[in-house]
């Protein structure tokens, strides 16, 4: 994917987004297909390596997406086993690592709310 100076702007406006300002809708969605927001808490600990304790102290200090994937304290690296497109975008091909990780996150929410198993939504 090649990155334009309009994309690059357009991401710098995503990196700066407070994460405590996006959980409620990745809940919302996931719940909305009858999943839990114990479920959304698990994908985000499974991909970022926070403890529920660190996932809610980064909500409390509304902190933006780009710390909040900085300070995560392990990336899994099975992310990189998450493939497909979200918001236009094959996420695999996606050059800038701290946006593919955001995008590695929606597509998890995305996989969530669409009913898939827990265990294939981790690739366990």
């Amino acid at each position: 994917m090649k990155l334009t100076e309009r994309a690059l702007a357009g991401w710098q406006r995503v990196y700066a987004m407070s994460f405590a300002s996006l959980y409620p809708m990745y809940v919302a969605k996931a719940e909305k297909k009858g999943r839990t927001k114990a479920e959304v808490d698990q994908v985000i600990r499974w991909l970022t390596g926070y403890t529920q304790k660190g996932i809610d102290g980064q909500i409390a200090k509304k902190t933006s997406l780009q710390a909040f994937f900085e300070k995560a304290p392990k990336l899994n690296p099975a992310r990189k086993q998450i493939t497909g497109v979200i918001c236009g975008y094959r996420v695999e091909e996606i050059e800038e690592p701290l946006m593919q990780d955001i995008r590695y996150l929606d597509k998890l929410i995305d996989e969530l709310a669409k009913g898939r198993p827990m265990e294939k939504v981790l690739r366990a």
